[in-house]
């Protein structure tokens, strides 16, 4: 698991290769990665949307930006959570992911939240010995 706070919001990723729904022979892999976001500070906050940089292993970057996540915009009180699932395709057996999600705060302002870098990482990526 990958986790890092700001602003007293706390972010948690596990990713997992979907195995059954990836075709190496076809470079066809598959991870679905479930994320908790907890809000630990002391003001209510909604996030409204993200923004994510996918990269490959051979360093092609695509990124995705949209409003909330799977398709709701939650509100968090102090001590509240909310938690999702969503998968993403790549086509090289590892990679890595790494975002931001853009909340609002009680007064209006928005501010950003670091999503952790993660690895995306199939048993089919060769292994390297240093």
């Amino acid at each position: 698991m990958y986790s890092q706070t700001t602003r007293g919001i706390v972010v948690t990723v596990r990713p997992d290769y979907l195995d059954d729904q990836s075709a190496p022979a076809e470079n066809h892999y598959v991870w679905a990665y479930h994320v908790r976001i907890e809000n630990q500070g002391a003001d209510t906050v909604q996030l409204k949307s993200r923004h994510w940089k996918i990269t490959d292993a051979l360093g092609r970057r695509q990124e995705v930006q949209g409003a909330g996540v799977v398709g709701e915009q939650p509100v968090l009180g102090p001590g509240e959570s909310f938690e999702y699932t969503s998968g993403t395709p790549l086509s090289t057996p590892s990679g890595i992911m790494v975002g931001t999600y853009q909340m609002q705060g009680p007064d209006g302002s928005i501010f950003d939240v670091s999503i952790p870098a993660f690895s995306l990482d199939s048993p089919h990526q060769p292994v390297r010995l240093n």
